[in-house]
């Protein structure tokens, strides 16, 4: 699996993802870049996503859903703030199937980091960092950190 590591900062309210893969960076930001490779990492195995928008320019939105295993659908959105291709962004991510008609549920600060490595390779680092501790364990009880290293462990497959 290309996840290297995940950690958390409950009080802080913060997950950090990192992986690393053998790809160069303008490939690995394809990933995030093209909307059907997106859709065939971003969510676990078993919650394939289907991307609805996909804008990633500042101000720019991408709104989804994921499909669980009893077809029930779960929409997301991120807002895009910043973009440095083929570097890394920074969005809000939150539940719900837009901005606008966002779910009761918390949002977050996403941001991330391609950096290239020596050997040709790439080192991701996604972090999320939420509002409170509070809102951090409502979605951390949710699955979000199995799910995202689920998710990000399907980016090698796609790859290759």
């Amino acid at each position: 699996m290309t996840v290297t590591r995940v950690t958390t900062d409950p009080p802080a309210g913060t997950l950090t993802l990192t992986a690393t893969f053998a790809a160069p960076v303008e490939r690995v930001w394809q990933v995030w870049a093209d909307p059907r490779q997106l859709e065939r990492w971003w969510g676990p195995p078993t919650y394939p996503a289907t991307v609805v928008e996909h804008d990633l320019t500042p101000g720019g939105h991408v709104t989804y859903f994921m499909t669980g295993p009893e077809g029930e659908r779960f929409h997301g959105w991120w807002r895009v703030l910043e973009v440095d291709p083929p570097r890394g962004l920074r969005l809000e991510d939150g539940f719900g199937e837009s901005p606008d008609d966002a779910a009761d549920l918390p949002t977050s600060r996403m941001t991330l980091t391609l950096d290239p490595q020596p050997d040709g390779g790439t080192l991701m680092t996604l972090v999320g960092a939420f509002d409170s501790p509070e809102a951090f364990a409502q979605v951390m009880a949710m699955g979000m950190e199995e799910g995202l290293t689920l998710a990000a462990g399907q980016i090698d497959e796609l790859l290759s």
